[in-house]
């Protein structure tokens, strides 16, 4: 019987390990200054935390370690693991190089978290996945976009404050993981490496549909996030204005998006996966359209309630897109499923992360992120393409 706090527990798990996505982009001022780090830190640090988590998804997928192990344990491991990867990043002796190889580790046990979470919790509920998925992912948006709050409330603080709590966070995360929530009673262990099962997963006609779909969803989602608080400096500049706590406004933008992924599970039930998905990524499409109007406009206002809603449908759809996959993959591969579909997806936003932060020197700052538009464009293209209605 599954007992009542164990979607609880999951979630407060991810919550807690997730925070360690963006640890270092909470205090890139910071490390700017105190590693005499290069203007560019921001996309590359970013990029390597995605690279390493691109590369722990993929040999997580090769060697189908979450089908083959036990998942809260592989969860307990990476969690301690990535906490003291992040750590690092507060030695004094760290410069640019280091500080890349300690954010692409944190990355590649980062694949051991997220896809893994979401396999514990599709390992206990098959039916209302997509409700648990969007708890689950609500989860991941707080996680990512605490380190911001954590920043605002420490002030004057020392930066290492934020990084020491992030990693005493995800190491409770991992802790109440493994000693709370076991093997789920819908788990089926795959025996051996089965190198076939990564083509295998992608034949599925809907399985391929909804893969494709969150492909273009990524490519907008972190590209997004990551230059939130840039385009809120920028925006200070553009238009003289008052200043404004930037990395207060940056957590609740980004967190917000956790209230969405949980109405979006809800709205799935009634209105069915696919077409709420959709919805969302054809609304955050949108948003990077009308982007340049808001921020040419100087109404500090109405910048606030756009960045707020395009926060909220830019992740909206990114756990009906992790349901479709799990529910059109099979029982046994399932992990693999899923982590092979975030490793491609994660591959993606290095483009659009190294994308951005190229244009943003050399064009005018109000238009770039209608770039990001082609994501949602080519996901509804894919999504619609086939008519996997669940």
């Amino acid at each position: 019987m599954i007992k009542p706090w164990t979607l609880f527990v999951i979630v407060l798990s991810q919550f807690c390990c997730t925070s360690l996505w963006f640890a270092t982009n909470a205090v890139m001022g910071d490390l700017i200054i105190e590693f005499n780090l290069p203007d560019s830190a921001l996309g590359h640090l970013t990029s390597a935390v995605q690279f390493g988590f691109i590369t722990g998804t993929l040999i997580f997928a090769i060697l189908t370690v979450a089908d083959r192990f036990s998942p809260s344990r592989v969860f307990f491991i990476c969690a301690l693991l990535g906490a003291l990867t992040n750590l690092g990043a507060i030695r004094e002796q760290n410069d640019f190089s280091s500080l890349m190889i300690l954010r692409g580790a944190t990355g590649f046990l980062l694949a051991g978290i997220y896809p893994v979470g979401m396999k514990i919790a599709a390992d206990y509920y098959q039916k209302g996945l997509g409700k648990s998925l969007g708890f689950l992912v609500g989860a991941l948006v707080v996680g990512t976009g605490f380190p911001h709050l954590i920043k605002d409330f420490s002030g004057e603080l020392n930066w290492k404050l934020v990084v020491i709590l992030t990693s005493a966070i995800a190491m409770l995360g991992g802790t109440i993981m493994i000693l709370l929530v076991k093997d789920g009673p819908y788990r089926k262990p795959g025996q051996v490496v089965d190198f076939a099962t990564l083509f295998k997963v992608f034949r599925n006609k809907k399985l391929r549909a909804a893969a494709t779909g969150y492909f273009g969803h990524m490519w907008e989602l972190y590209a997004f996030w990551a230059f939130i608080p840039v385009m809120l400096a920028n925006y200070q500049q553009l238009h003289d204005s008052n200043n404004f706590n930037i990395s207060l406004i940056s957590f609740l933008v980004i967190s917000l998006g956790g209230v969405a992924c949980v109405a979006g599970g809800y709205l799935s039930g009634t209105y069915g996966l696919k077409r709420i998905a959709a919805t969302a990524l054809a609304l955050s499409g949108i948003c990077c359209l009308l982007s340049p109007l808001v921020f040419q406009q100087s109404n500090i206002l109405v910048l606030y309630m756009f960045l707020v809603f395009w926060g909220l449908v830019v992740i909206a759809d990114s756990p009906l897109f992790s349901t479709l996959v799990a529910l059109n993959a099979s029982p046994e591969t399932k992990g693999t499923a899923l982590t092979m579909v975030n490793c491609i997806g994660f591959s993606i936003t290095i483009v659009s992360l190294q994308t951005m932060g190229l244009v943003w020197q050399h064009f005018d700052t109000r238009f770039i992120f209608m770039i990001l538009a082609i994501g949602p464009i080519l996901g509804l293209w894919g999504l619609l393409a086939e008519n996997n209605e669940q």
